[in-house]
């Protein structure tokens, strides 16, 4: 899960070496954080938040089928 989430941010960023995923899993949820450069964070977010709740879904969809769940977290 966490390279999908690392995949797709370094695709969509311009400063693609700035990207840094972490993966921290507890007992029932696995929670990934990443975290861009300044001015690469709205193209993560993007439009009313529409970008972030993409990856969301695509992250929760991957944590399904190995029958998980998963966050997503934003870092600043």
């Amino acid at each position: 899960m966490k390279n999908l989430i690392e995949y797709i941010a370094k695709n969509l960023v311009e400063k693609p070496e700035s990207v840094v995923v972490h993966e921290v899993a507890g007992e029932k949820t696995t929670i990934i954080e990443i975290s861009v450069d300044r001015e690469d964070i709205g193209r993560i977010i993007g439009k009313k938040g529409r970008t972030a709740r993409a990856l969301r879904t695509i992250l929760n969809a991957a944590a399904m089928k190995q029958n998980k769940r998963a966050a997503l977290e934003i870092l600043e």
